[in-house]
């Protein structure tokens, strides 16, 4: 009949002939969860986070770890990766016991975007539109170490109202990012509220980003040299509007959540992860702070002006969902103290260097002079070409240490580039946070994190 579709067989017989089944695959290889009956200890025991190399060498015991279980008491599901909580295209596979979490495997590569791989083919000049895009929630930290990177393989000195500058884009876009996160944690726990006060100062931020570099997010405003433009006129009301507002807002927050019984309740001793463990897993930014690890490499590994600015580490000391909210917030206040600082301390002089093998000519002269439209025409054609060598930057942005390893072969491209993105990296915390938690704990531990996939898949 017409319209209707034969069903498959596990033989299909055609004129005789006999075909290999057809079988749907869905599996993801080695990245698949599989049974415990098909499961090594070893693979069994790494699942669970449980084989972790300290630094002086010994591995975690696992003697709370059940390997013995039968399979017919456990269940394996699957979580995303389309899951609005996962905060993108994150696929976690979980093994319960009831609604007890005993594994989980984090299953990535849904967003790939091969930007590591594009940025050999885009010249340095290029380079920054195409970082800037992996952590989307913090793209001018992209920007950033790159640019640092691209300077050290140059060997040149960026002008000291560039660095100041790029000081206040970074701390502005730290209070974006953990707005951001406020919000979107918020959601995952139930707090509708939280999300729309979250994304209601995010706004101003964003629109003072737009007022400087013409765009909400994406910008390629901080390159190599310097930045794409000095700030615009009347900065200094639009950055003290938005350092009074959050300020006086973040204390809001604080009354919202802090002391809001079910929300203590679902942050409290839940997600807990050792210093050890942290350090163990690699794990920086926020996540290793939670565990009283004063690791930040604004203070510890100074770069840009950062040693010059009055601000404090903040740490937690249970290394749960709680501590990790509570740093967060507490950032955001230390980030507007040190927006307050630049402010005040902003020096003057050029905005990027005035090196004609690294900076365009300023755009009013391309109509005056030949000369000036050809040195414009091939710096953004041809771009300018860098000493062979090899770098590794790092800084702190918003989620961690994020790094770039830059190589040079002396062309106008980069022969290799790799980003240490510390989202990809946190991501190994989540099996050992989930480890003995609830199906309905999985939600507010993988908030807690903080991934952004575009970083992790980059």
């Amino acid at each position: 009949m017409e319209g209707c579709v034969a069903p498959v067989t596990d033989d299909v017989f055609v004129e005789g002939t006999r075909h290999a089944p057809r079988v749907a695959e869905t599996s993801e290889g080695a990245q698949e969860m599989a049974p415990r009956p098909e499961t090594d200890d070893a693979e069994l025991r790494r699942e669970v986070g449980a084989v972790l190399r300290m630094a002086e060498g010994p591995v975690v015991n696992a003697n709370d770890i059940d390997i013995e279980r039968r399979d017919d008491e456990t269940m394996i599901i699957n979580m995303g990766p389309q899951h609005p909580s996962t905060h993108g295209v994150l696929r976690l596979m979980l093994e319960l016991d009831g609604e007890t979490v005993l594994r989980t495997k984090p299953v990535i590569g849904y967003l790939h975007t091969g930007m590591e791989k594009t940025a050999e083919e885009l010249t340095y000049v290029q380079g920054a539109t195409n970082v800037t895009r992996m952590d989307y929630l913090s793209p001018l930290t992209n920007e950033l170490v790159f640019s640092m990177a691209t300077e050290a393989l140059l060997d040149v000195e960026v002008p000291p109202r560039a660095v100041w500058i790029r000081m206040l884009m970074s701390e502005l876009q730290r209070v974006s990012s953990h707005l951001m996160w406020m919000a979107t944690n918020g959601m995952d726990l139930g707090s509708t509220s939280m999300m729309i006060y979250g994304f209601r100062e995010r706004e101003m931020v964003l629109t003072f980003f737009e007022k400087t570099t013409g765009l909400r997010m994406n910008h390629n405003y901080i390159r190599p040299g310097g930045v794409a433009a000095d700030l615009p006129d009347g900065w200094e009301d639009d950055v003290e509007v938005i350092c009074e507002t959050v300020l006086a807002r973040s204390f809001e927050y604080d009354e919202l959540l802090t002391g809001q019984p079910i929300f203590r309740q679902r942050t409290e001793g839940i997600g807990n992860l050792s210093a050890e463990e942290a350090l163990a897993l690699s794990a920086t930014g926020p996540i290793l702070r939670s565990t009283g690890v004063p690791w930040d490499l604004r203070r510890t590994m100074p770069y840009l002006a950062y040693d010059e600015l009055d601000f404090d580490i903040i740490v937690g000391t249970y290394g749960d969902n709680f501590d990790r909210y509570s740093i967060r917030l507490n950032e955001i206040r230390e980030s507007i103290k040190m927006i307050r600082q630049i402010a005040a301390r902003m020096p003057p002089g050029d905005y990027r260097i005035q090196d004609r093998k690294v900076t365009p000519p300023p755009r009013a002269r391309i109509d005056e002079s030949m000369e000036a439209l050809i040195h414009h025409f091939k710096i953004f054609t041809e771009g300018f070409k860098v000493p062979e060598g090899e770098v590794y930057v790092a800084i702190e942005s918003p989620r961690g240490e994020l790094g770039c390893y830059l190589v040079s072969d002396g062309s106008s491209k980069p022969y290799r580039m790799h980003i240490r993105g510390p989202s990809f990296v946190n991501l190994q915390t989540v099996p050992v946070l989930l480890r003995g938690g609830l199906i309905a704990d999985a939600v507010a531990i993988i908030s807690s994190v903080d991934p952004v996939m575009g970083e992790v898949d980059r």
